[in-house]
């Protein structure tokens, strides 16, 4: 017969109980140690942290990260084998469903083992937290530093600015009578010749200036008008110009764009007009940009509707 009340008493071995005894013959030593390398998995961790955000070799970040979490383990490790008591531990089988007192009795005994395995090294404790923080907060770093810098404005520019020479993608400046009416050419900021944002092209429709929505009387010079490149449909790039009917046409899916009235889309599927690129004549005769477009270029911008 199970004596209950003898089962209802809080389960415990003597301090000097052999069981509660860690496996090191020198448990002081073996705590030193294991500290030193939480200690040395902080440094390292925090090395390679430095290292990657400063964007230094493979062979420094990968020494770093490599070293710190083996002595990080190696700690972890340790303190199991020589800091832990022995065990095994035993206690006499009785009726599964316990009572009250004996579930307390129970839970009494879960915690008193803990505290002899853990909660009697406090150091060795805030070590291993501060360990484990700063892998945590390193491990973060490939993903924060891999991302790149935040766009900020950048989405609703591109690299043309006010008094930026027009050249073509080999850096020719382009001069007033370079083309003739009808003449049509692909051209760049001077400071990002060949740059996929900015490509622009440029139309001359006739001699005199043109206007082609209200509030751009000075965007045309000389009948020079320029507008992006890229289609606002789906970004392809709008290569064809048709004379007779002054209409930009993209040949991925056949949006025309009217040049007269703003590069509005006319057929197609292209939800938006083409942006027009303000130009100016300086007084050698260079065309150059009065600012960059008058909107974001393109069909991806994030802020923009497709209606």
């Amino acid at each position: 017969m199970v004596d209950h009340e003898e089962l209802a008493r809080p389960w415990t071995l003597p301090p000097d109980d052999p069981r509660l005894q860690p496996y090191a013959k020198n448990p002081a030593r073996a705590e030193k140690v294991i500290a030193a390398c939480f200690i040395f998995a902080i440094l390292c961790l925090a090395a390679f942290g430095a290292s990657y955000w400063q964007a230094a070799s493979e062979r420094v970040m990968g020494g770093f990260l490599a070293v710190g979490l083996f002595a990080l383990g190696f700690g972890i490790a340790a303190w199991g084998k020589y800091l832990t008591p022995r065990g095994p531990f035993e206690e006499p089988r009785h009726i599964l469903h316990g009572t009250q007192l004996e579930q307390e009795a129970f839970q009494a005994a879960v915690v008193e083992r803990a505290e002899v395995v853990i909660g009697r090294r406090p150091f060795l404790i805030k070590l291993l937290a501060m360990a484990g923080g700063i892998t945590a907060v390193v491990m973060a770093f490939p993903l924060l530093r891999s991302l790149g810098p935040l766009p900020g404005k950048s989405l609703f520019h591109t690299p043309w600015r006010k008094g930026s020479r027009v050249v073509t993608a080999s850096g020719r400046a382009i001069t007033v009578d370079d083309l003739e009416v009808g003449g049509i050419l692909t051209v760049f900021p001077e400071q990002a010749p060949g740059s996929a944002v900015a490509q622009t092209l440029l139309i001359r429709v006739a001699t005199e200036p043109i206007v082609t929505q209200p509030g751009r009387e000075t965007w045309g010079p000389a009948g020079y008008l320029a507008f992006s490149k890229v289609c606002t449909h789906a970004g392809c790039p709008v290569t064809l110009y048709e004379e007779q009917f002054q209409q930009l046409l993209c040949p991925c899916h056949q949006s025309l764009f009217d040049i007269y009235d703003g590069a509005v889309p006319v057929f197609g599927p292209a939800p938006r007009p083409l942006p027009q690129l303000p130009l100016m004549v300086d007084d050698q005769g260079y065309l150059r940009a009065q600012a960059d477009y008058d909107q974001p270029i393109g069909p991806g911008f994030w802020e923009r509707t497709t209606t």
